[in-house]
C-alpha cells in the first residue's frame, strides 16, 4: 500500500512539474488573456476600496477623501447606539434568512423534477417557461407585483376583496420572498440540472433493478451527484445573507410597510444619497460587509466540519 501511495505521489509531482513548465514556457499567452480581467478587477474592485476611508471621516465633497476631518469610529458608535439599529438589522436578517430557507431548496427540487422527464421536447418547453422570469428586470417585476396586489388587482378580484397588500408590513416578507422564488428559482436550477446529467446511469439502473422506488433513487443516486454543488451554493448564499438587493426592497417599499421593508441597504441609500450624510452611510455599509465576511467564514467552517473537511 505504501509503495502505491509513493508511486501515486511521484506521478502527481511529475504532473505538477510538467504543468509548471508549460506555463513558464508560454507565460506571454497567460498574461495576454488574464490582463484584461486583471485590470478590470483592479480598477473596479480594488481601487474603489479606498472609499472605505469615508466611513472614518467627516467627509466633505470639496475637500475629498484625504482632506476631510478624521473622526475614527464615531459613526460606528452612532449607528450601534441608534434606536433603529436592531430594527434594521433584524429586518435584514429575517428577510435574508427566510429567503434562504424557502428559496434555496426550490431550484434543487425543480432540477430533480426536470430530471424525471424523459421526453426531451416536453422538458425543453418546461425549462423555457421556468427560465423566462429570470429575464424580467427587477423594476418591471416590482411593477407587476404592485399591479397584481393592488385593491383592484386580479388577486383581490379572485378573493372578492379590496385589500391593499402593499401597505401591510406583515405581508411584505411573503411578497418579497415569493416573487424572488418565482423569478429566480428556474434559472438557479440550471447548474443542478447540468450536474444531474452527469450522474451515474449505471447506479440508477442498478437501483431500479434492486427495486428502489423514485424517492430512493433520488436520495441514494441523484442527490449525491449534486452534493458538492449544493454545499458550495449554500456557503455562497449564506455568506451573502446580509447582501439583499437594494433595488427590489426599495421598489416594493411604501410608507405603510416601512416597519418591515426598511433594511440596511435602503437605510444606507436614504441616509447617504438623500440626506447627504456620506460618512455615516459608508460606515453602515462597511458594517454590513463585515457581518457578511464573518458569516461567510463561519458557514464555511461549519459546512466543512459537517462535510468531512470539505470547505469552499
Amino acid at each position: 500500500m505504501s509503495f502505491r501511495n509513493a508511486k501515486s505521489a511521484s506521478a502527481s509531482r511529475q504532473t505538477v512539474r510538467q504543468k509548471a513548465g508549460y506555463i513558464k514556457r508560454n507565460w506571454q499567452l497567460y498574461v495576454f488573456f488574464l490582463m484584461p480581467a486583471l485590470l478590470l478587477t483592479i480598477i473596479f474592485k480594488y481601487i474603489p476600496m479606498g472609499g472605505v476611508l469615508i466611513a472614518f471621516e467627516d467627509y466633505n465633497v470639496i475637500k475629498g477623501v484625504f482632506g476631510s476631518q478624521w473622526v475614527g469610529l464615531d459613526y460606528f458608535r452612532r449607528f450601534l447606539s441608534s434606536p433603529d439599529f436592531m430594527k434594521y438589522l433584524l429586518n435584514t436578517l429575517k428577510l435574508s434568512a427566510y429567503s434562504l430557507l424557502w428559496g434555496f431548496p426550490i431550484p434543487i427540487i425543480l432540477a430533480l423534477l426536470l430530471n424525471q422527464i424523459r421526453r426531451t421536447g416536453i422538458k425543453k418547453k418546461i425549462q423555457l417557461l421556468i427560465y423566462a422570469p429570470n429575464f424580467i428586470s427587477v423594476i418591471v417585476l416590482c411593477g407587476m407585483v404592485r399591479m397584481f396586489l393592488s385593491p383592484v388587482g386580479p388577486i383581490n378580484q379572485v378573493f372578492g376583496s379590496d385589500t391593499n397588500w402593499m401597505t401591510m408590513p406583515e405581508a411584505f416578507r411573503t411578497i418579497y420572498i415569493a416573487s424572488g422564488i418565482w423569478q429566480g428559482a428556474g434559472w438557479a436550477s440550471i447548474m443542478y440540472t447540468a450536474a444531474l446529467s452527469n450522474a451515474s446511469k449505471d447506479l440508477e439502473e442498478a437501483a431500479i433493478v434492486d427495486g428502489a422506488n423514485i424517492f430512493q433513487q433520488i436520495w441514494y443516486v441523484q442527490l449525491p451527484a449534486i452534493k458538492n454543488i449544493i454545499v458550495i451554493q449554500f456557503i455562497l448564499q449564506a455568506g451573502n445573507i446580509m447582501s439583499i438587493g437594494f433595488e427590489k426592497a426599495y421598489a416594493l417599499q411604501t410608507d405603510m410597510n416601512l416597519p418591515a421593508s426598511e433594511i440596511l441597504s435602503t437605510y444606507v441609500y436614504r441616509i447617504g444619497l438623500l440626506n447627504g450624510d456620506y460618512g455615516y452611510s459608508t460606515a453602515v455599509g462597511l458594517f454590513n460587509s463585515i457581518i457578511n465576511i464573518i458569516l461567510l467564514i463561519f458557514v464555511n467552517k461549519v459546512v466543512a466540519k459537517l462535510n468531512d473537511g470539505e470547505g469552499l
